[in-house]
């Protein structure tokens, strides 16, 4: 049945396990940051290796890879990683780097460079997609145009990789459909779009998703939570927007909370959740 959310309709992004990997190791374009390990969610209890069985022993059949969850960039360890993903029948669907601003007028010309560094890895690990950020200043005429323009740049870079770069509606530089719409515009198919249901505010963000995902190739479904758990009309509102707009791609388990202590339950419950609402929607047209 059209809408029937097999495993393959749902990935989960590292982020959403950053309790239980623990250590990050955030790279960047600005020479004065360290990449060496850190901490910030304590030690962890799992490899980033392991991920990739785990995804499969829950019946998910994709992942969705913070750079800064990656220990080292090593040939060695990245087939290792990749050899992992085969092993355990799992999709890599995106790198997501998660540092760099083409839009700023002091460092994008380096920014862009670096990020276009990360296009050989990502194909290295067999990822489908590369997620970039496309800007964090002020949208501005300006820095919309820098950032359209070094993301063309980027994706010329990407030909005949493999690699589908991608960017999301986020941060400053991308506040409302208008801005989005024209970045993609501007760059003429050659930056797909990757919807994300929880960075834009509501109540604006359902006409926004609704606008915007009738364009998106890959979805983050991030749920909100309050101390009752997690906020269903504001899920299910999204998924609405998502469903309105025609939107029949994957769907990222973002799970970003302290309410379960172990963030498998988060995104587990927000999985059963996305398949229970397509499923009413289904029975609700016979």
């Amino acid at each position: 049945m059209a809408q029937n959310l097999e495993n393959g309709r749902f990935a989960v992004s590292t982020w959403s396990l950053h309790r239980l990997l623990g250590a990050t190791y955030p790279y960047s374009p600005d020479p004065d940051k360290s990449a060496a390990r850190k901490e910030p969610y304590g030690p962890g209890a799992a490899e980033l290796i392991e991920i990739p069985k785990q995804l499969a022993d829950r019946g998910i059949g994709r992942l969705e890879m913070c750079s800064f969850h990656l220990p080292s960039l090593d040939r060695a360890y990245i087939a290792e990683l990749r050899d992992a993903l085969a092993r355990s029948g799992v999709r890599l669907q995106t790198l997501l780097v998660e540092d760099g601003d083409p839009s700023n007028l002091q460092t994008a010309e380096r920014d862009i460079r670096w990020i276009a560094g990360w296009v050989e890895i990502a194909a290295a690990l067999g990822a489908d997609n590369m997620r970039v950020i496309a800007g964090k200043q002020a949208p501005t005429d300006e820095n919309l145009t820098r950032a359209a323009g070094h993301l063309s740049w980027l994706a010329a870079q990407a030909q005949g990789s493999g690699v589908r770069v991608v960017t999301e509606n986020w941060f400053d530089l991308l506040p409302s459909p208008r801005e989005m719409n024209w970045l993609l515009d501007r760059t003429g198919g050659e930056i797909g779009l990757n919807g994300d249901l929880g960075n834009w505010s509501a109540p604006a963000k359902y006409a926004g998703l609704a606008d915007i995902m009738r364009r998106a190739e890959i979805c983050h479904a991030k749920a909100d939570y309050n101390a009752s758990g997690l906020d269903a009309d504001d899920y299910r509102r999204s998924l609405e927007a998502c469903r309105q707009a025609g939107y029949e791609g994957p769907y990222t388990l973002i799970y970003d909370s302290p309410f379960f202590a172990d963030e498998w339950d988060g995104i587990l419950l927000q999985k059963a959740f996305i398949e229970e609402f397509y499923e009413e929607k289904r029975r609700a047209v016979g």
